[in-house]
């Protein structure tokens, strides 16, 4: 059977009763998807590994494909992990001294062994797709003195900035490449480390998955201060074990768009373009969470801009508007009812096109 040219999808949790994950399933069929991410937190994975096997097992049954959502093991986006009660040591720790609460160190050597550990798990519940959610490293801005008083500087293009991660792992790593100690403040050479140490964490975990027979697809969010930037995202994308990179130009925190289209259709091409120059597969969210009422007709507008920038793998999160978190849309009934409308209005836009070609080239 050929595969669809256009895939699409959704973020599955906050359920993890088999009876319930079946109807779900059978749902989310109906609807005419494609794919189910999801969620393998790190309590999934002590108290829930037998049922998240059944779970992905009842997902494939109804012939949907399961990615699996790193979610939280190392920190924000997700719940939060365990890890750092078992090593404190790996805490990310700011510029300034301070330690990041739930972060995790992408350098420290507990932290990857934890993820090996965490993927040799996936691999023996039969995940197929690892789906390596938004990773990022934390910045803050700092107080500056201002007449005397210390005052928070609300232009960020101004404001100097504490960074991580700063323990005594980065410290060191930093100290013998460039030759003198991690700086207060956020420079051009932090920055170059940053990247850095994103790019080899993935290098070494994706080689990994893909030794157990794993596919890796990754999620990145661009902005500002996050320690992913357009080098970052490039390097990321030419690592030969990523098989799809994506993004999520989620417009719902923008104030003040002048059109969600454009900003959608803007993002969207810039990621495609990205992904499409390293000949890798892509990924492009459509936000369905806190939606608030009244406003559900803009997942048809940014599902139709995505899909006219080139989007051909199209995923929400989450399953009815993610009515199980606190982050859920306000009318979680009618957002996923206009969900499923417009993926289905692209499903249909993507058939046309299809048969406006065959008919092009075979009727004479």
């Amino acid at each position: 059977m050929s595969k669809r040219s256009l895939l699409t999808g959704v973020a599955y949790h906050g359920n993890r009763m088999p009876s319930h994950v079946r109807a779900d399933m059978e749902e989310i069929c109906r609807a005419d998807m494609d794919i189910v991410v999801h969620m393998l937190s790190h309590t999934d994975w002590e108290r829930h590994k037998r049922i998240m096997k059944e779970n992905f097992h009842i997902t494939e049954s109804y012939g949907l494909e399961v990615w699996v959502d790193n979610w939280g093991i190392g920190g924000a986006p997700g719940d939060r992990s365990h890890f750092l009660g078992y090593h404190p040591e790996a805490h990310m720790i700011y510029s300034n001294g301070e330690m990041h609460p739930y972060q995790v160190c992408l350098n420290a050597p507990s932290y990857r062994q934890f993820v090996r550990e965490w993927l040799d798990t996936v691999a023996e519940m039969g995940g197929k797709t690892i789906f390596w959610d938004e990773p990022f490293i934390p910045t803050k801005r700092a107080e500056v003195q201002t007449n005397d008083a210390y005052t928070l500087v609300h232009d960020t293009t101004q404001a100097p900035r504490y960074y991580c991660c700063c323990c005594d792992t980065c410290k060191k790593k930093f100290e013998e490449r460039y030759n003198h100690p991690m700086p207060e403040f956020l420079t051009p050479e932090t920055e170059e480390f940053r990247t850095d140490t994103i790019v080899d964490f993935f290098t070494e975990i994706t080689e990994y998955s893909y030794s157990l027979g794993l596919k890796n697809a990754a999620c990145v969010m661009l902005g500002a201060n996050l320690g992913i930037n357009l080098d970052s995202i490039s390097r990321i994308c030419s690592l030969p074990h990523l098989d799809n990179i994506g993004s999520d130009p989620y417009w719902l925190s923008h104030k003040d768009l002048d059109s969600v289209y454009r900003f959608v259709y803007e993002n969207t091409k810039k990621s495609i373009t990205n992904s499409d120059s390293f000949k890798k597969d892509h990924n492009i969210w459509i936000q369905t969470y806190k939606n608030p009422m009244g406003r559900e007709e803009e997942i048809i507008e940014a599902t139709e801009a995505a899909y006219d920038a080139g989007a051909r793998t199209l995923l929400a999160w989450g399953y009815r508007g993610s009515e199980s978190n606190d982050y859920g849309a306000e009318n979680p009934e009618r957002v996923w009812a206009v969900t499923k409308e417009a993926m289905n209005r692209v499903r249909s836009m993507e058939r046309d096109r299809i048969l406006a070609e065959n008919r092009k080239k075979y009727m004479k």
